[in-house]
């Protein structure tokens, strides 16, 4: 099994190392980080770099896309080479999956039109304009096509998906021994839940925040 992590300039780093943390050791798996050109991806932050050991032509027919998200998505949003790859990929996988506005990059390319799926909070309703059907749910699954909603949210999704490929117990076994045990000193992990003025703050400053 071939899972392709996509990479582009400024992707944000937990969004492609939370799914690959939990899906890299399935047995007999193969993981490998994709990119237009193979090297060095710097994160959003411009601090860390991924490197991609593949293109996407060397990589035509993975069996899991995983699209992460990150300011940088954006201006992936109208690049053809991307979006073709993923539309290729997309006809052959057993899996295609995101997370945070990676979810758009799918959109974008066509995929999720007539489907459920989800994003940042800051973005889900720019689902809409593809056709997407957006939830505020964490991790959505609707047919082949899994979305996780922001940053964190990738682990989920990637113990999700791994329970559908190796079942619940294996799935629980990565958990276990990635001792993936949240419990946060805060309770403001989503609009629902955090202060009514962080919220309103972010909204505000959405366009500056996700450029």
């Amino acid at each position: 099994m071939q899972i392709a992590i996509v990479l582009y300039d400024r992707f944000t780093a937990l969004d492609a190392v939370g799914p690959h943390e939990t899906l890299a050791r399935i047995p007999g798996g193969e993981s490998v980080f994709v990119a237009e050109r193979t090297g060095p991806v710097r994160n959003d932050t411009g601090s860390l770099a991924l490197v991609a050991d593949r293109t996407f032509a060397d990589v035509p027919a993975p069996d899991v896309v995983i699209v992460p998200g990150g300011p940088g998505q954006q201006d992936q949003m109208e690049n053809e080479v991307l979006l073709d790859w993923l539309r290729a990929a997309d006809a052959t996988s057993t899996w295609t999956t995101s997370v945070c506005t990676g979810s758009l990059l799918l959109a974008a390319a066509g995929l999720l039109a007539g489907r459920r799926a989800t994003s940042h909070w800051l973005l889900l309703d720019a689902l809409k304009a593809f056709g997407a059907e957006p939830t505020g749910e964490r991790v959505v699954i609707d047919g082949k096509y899994v979305t996780a909603a922001g940053v964190s949210s990738g682990i989920d999704m990637g113990l999700t998906l791994l329970g559908r490929i190796k079942g619940d117990e294996h799935a629980m076994a990565v958990q276990l021994l990635t001792e993936y045990d949240p419990q946060p000193p805060y309770d403001a992990g989503s609009p629902d839940k955090a202060p009514a003025a962080l919220v309103e703050e972010f909204r505000a400053r959405r366009h500056y925040l996700l450029r």
